[in-house]
């Protein structure tokens, strides 16, 4: 299965695995994307959990975001020597835009019938979604798992999450996560501002964007 990095093989007679896809920008990865992970790993009961680094991101064509094979290996770095986690290259190969559905057809296309997917997103991003490509068609494909963000109020999560769960006839399940505000233009800012970014990332990304200069000239504000 080349779409993740270290993944086995599918062994046969193995019960149908349940993977759930993790994407973003990461612009860089940081601590709170890995205790998100790790949580909803464990509360939905995931075979694994596969960051998927978004190649050009369509909501953000008029941001500077750093090149995809920088973000890809920070992932990579971040997600190394845990089982639980793979990252894919899917979005990053991929020439043009980077679109969930697209990225959601690619990956059942190379799993055994029968696996179990879940996209696990933002409760911020989820409330976005129709404005995403093909949001009927996404919202079709597999159950999404949403995660609530500091600051967003959880009266107004629930009612848009409700909303969409009876407009598109969808599952939206909710994660309890830790809350942990660490945000990727703040660490953007800190490293522009020769500031430590000790404790908000892993050592390993820490040590890739100070070993490359990533973010180093970087005045940058979008999420």
């Amino acid at each position: 299965m080349a779409f993740a990095e270290g993944a086995s093989e599918t062994v046969p007679g193995r019960l149908a695995q349940s993977l759930g896809l993790m994407g973003g920008t990461f612009d860089p990865i940081h601590l709170a994307h890995l205790v998100t992970a790790e949580s909803v790993f464990e509360q939905f009961g995931l075979d694994k959990v596969i960051f998927i680094p978004t190649g050009i991101p369509p909501h953000k064509r008029h941001y500077p975001v750093t090149p995809a094979h920088h973000r890809y290996e920070m992932v990579r770095r971040a997600a190394d020597g845990n089982p639980r986690f793979e990252v894919s290259r899917v979005e990053v190969d991929r020439e043009g835009l980077s679109f969930t559905v697209d990225t959601l057809v690619d990956m059942t296309s190379k799993l055994p019938p029968g696996t179990n997917l879940y996209f696990i997103t933002g409760t911020d991003a989820i409330l976005g979604i129709e404005t995403w490509r093909e949001p009927e068609r996404l919202m079709a494909m597999c159950p999404i798992i949403a995660v609530q963000r500091p600051g967003l109020h959880p009266d107004l999560a629930r009612e848009g999450l409700e909303r969409l769960e009876a407009r598109y006839n969808c599952r939206i399940l909710r994660a309890d996560v830790p809350a942990v505000d660490i945000s990727s233009s703040d660490i953007r800012r800190r490293v522009g501002e020769m500031r430590t970014i000790r404790y908000l990332v892993p050592d390993a990304v820490e040590a890739y964007i100070r070993h490359h200069g990533i973010y180093r000239l970087s005045s940058r504000s979008s999420p």
